[in-house]
């Protein structure tokens, strides 16, 4: 058993080097190929949307996860029943479906709540009141992106935060410390070293899921991949540079979960 697990540990994997492979090859047809090296420039103002889009989306995601997972944890029982009302909502309805609900009905809602609590200083003349013009289609995306993603990290946090053995959340008390200090300096030290491979996943599933945002005609890959190949009728170019800038960006984030993960590990069993 001893041999196998240290052979296993030399040998690298063949799907990592048949995806290298197909990389190097898509990476020198965007070099040698002036048709695809037209389409990677086409296509490369859509990397940064989509990087901004999942980057600020995830860590309103967390902020928002953390707060859910807070009062799920939480010992009043109406927090607790309206923070599980709330996860099994979204993580029940399809990605896609919760989109376009937070696009074209939440965000009006959202306009529409903001200037009736603005209203006095509306009639007051001391600012105008809040379009849904101001709220792009870009923010309407984080934002459905945000809602989503909170109920799935909520429920991550909120398993790496009942992981904490209870005997240290006791004797935390034992010692005088109240709520908050308890959970900055007992129990989020440990729950994050739990939860950060499960994050790291999520992480690059919104990656992939952000590619939804193009039905909103955000200018993401996926939306400039469309419209490009619709005008060239270069469908199999296209989507081969679009598949080729996915792969790269959730592998190697995958890759790197892999690696903290097995940092942790090892971490946890040296101590």
């Amino acid at each position: 058993m001893i041999d196998r697990r240290r052979h296993s540990k030399r040998e690298v994997p063949w799907w990592l080097l048949a995806i290298a492979l197909l990389g190097l090859l898509t990476l020198w047809a965007i070099v040698a190929d002036q048709s695809y090296a037209d389409i990677f420039r086409a296509l490369s103002g859509g990397i940064v949307t989509t990087i901004w889009v999942t980057a600020v989306a995830f860590f309103c995601a967390f902020v928002l996860g953390l707060l859910v997972a807070l009062a799920r944890t939480s010992g009043i029982r109406v927090l607790r029943e309206v923070a599980t009302f709330y996860v099994e909502i979204l993580r029940g309805v399809p990605m896609l479906v919760a989109l376009f609900y937070v696009a074209f009905v939440g965000a009006p809602w959202l306009v529409d709540s903001v200037n009736w609590l603005i209203a006095p200083l509306i009639q007051l003349g001391w600012v105008g009141p809040l379009s849904i013009r101001t709220l792009d289609f870009t923010w309407r995306a984080i934002l459905a992106l945000t809602v989503c993603y909170s109920a799935f990290i909520a429920e991550i946090l909120r398993a790496g935060i009942e992981a904490v053995d209870e005997g240290q959340v006791e004797a935390a008390k034992a010692l005088g410390l109240s709520p908050w200090p308890t959970f900055r300096h007992v129990v989020s030290p440990q729950a994050i070293r739990i939860v950060l491979p499960p994050l790291g996943n999520d992480f690059v599933s919104m990656i992939k899921d952000s590619a939804l945002v193009s039905a909103l005609g955000v200018q993401d890959i996926t939306q400039l991949g469309k419209v490009y190949s619709s005008g060239t009728f270069k469908f199999f170019e296209t989507y081969n540079v679009v598949a080729f800038l996915y792969l790269v960006m959730t592998i190697s984030l995958s890759l790197v979960v892999r690696l903290l993960e097995h940092r942790l590990k090892r971490g946890h069993n040296r101590s």
